[in-house]
């Protein structure tokens, strides 16, 4: 299965508890970055399991109970707009990540994270382009980090229903740029990322 590749690359030298880690809301333009750790059994049957971002918001709700009941160990973790705006979105991210792994009650062998960029866990770690569709562990880790942020942007939606967080979960869309035309910037905003606010109203982007 395609899905098992690096773990089963792993599995043949020797290492037998992986952990896979992946990210959500990097690239919106409020709310927090999350990240989640998992570590799954070896060829556990997750029917559908894939990248988050190829799954429906349905889909991925129905899987988020299955891989927590049927993961070894996981952990989600966040960093809020204030470590963003402190570290950078990419600093924020690596220090999301690490409470993520550092959650967990198991320690694994080895970490595989998406991307190509991974932070000190204290213990060894192997970074995987497009990992979230090669490696059932990050794809795992893809679901819980998706949908527990989303959740959260419903949340916010509540407290903030003037930006439609609960439709664009804070992604830069045309509508949710015209909301901060008529509004501005909540708490929740991320202010670095909002500096040509006016250069992006009203042109569309997404």
């Amino acid at each position: 299965m395609a899905v098992w590749e690096f773990e089963t690359q792993e599995r043949a030298a020797g290492r037998t508890l992986l952990c896979g880690v992946d990210e959500a809301g990097r690239g919106s333009l409020a709310g927090p970055v999350c990240a989640a750790a998992v570590i799954l059994p070896f060829e556990v049957e997750i029917p559908g399991l894939n990248d988050s971002k190829k799954l429906s918001e349905a889909r991925r709700e129905r899987l988020f109970p299955e891989i927590q009941e049927k993961a070894l160990a996981f952990s989600i973790a966040f960093a809020q707009v204030e470590e963003i705006e402190e570290y950078n979105i990419l600093g924020a991210t690596m220090r999301a990540m690490q409470r993520a792994v550092k959650g967990l009650n198991i320690t694994p062998e080895l970490v595989l994270v998406d991307g190509n960029r991974a932070p000190d866990f204290g213990i060894p770690a192997r970074t995987i382009v497009k990992g979230d569709a090669r490696s059932a562990s990050i794809a795992a880790a893809s679901i819980l980090a998706k949908v527990s942020r989303d959740r959260l942007m419903r949340e916010l939606d509540a407290k903030y229903p003037q930006y439609g967080f609960a439709k664009h979960k804070g992604y830069g869309t045309a509508a949710h740029y015209a909301a901060l035309q008529e509004y501005g910037l909540c708490p929740e905003h991320r202010p670095s990322f909002l500096k040509n606010l006016a250069a992006h109203a009203g042109n569309g982007n997404t």
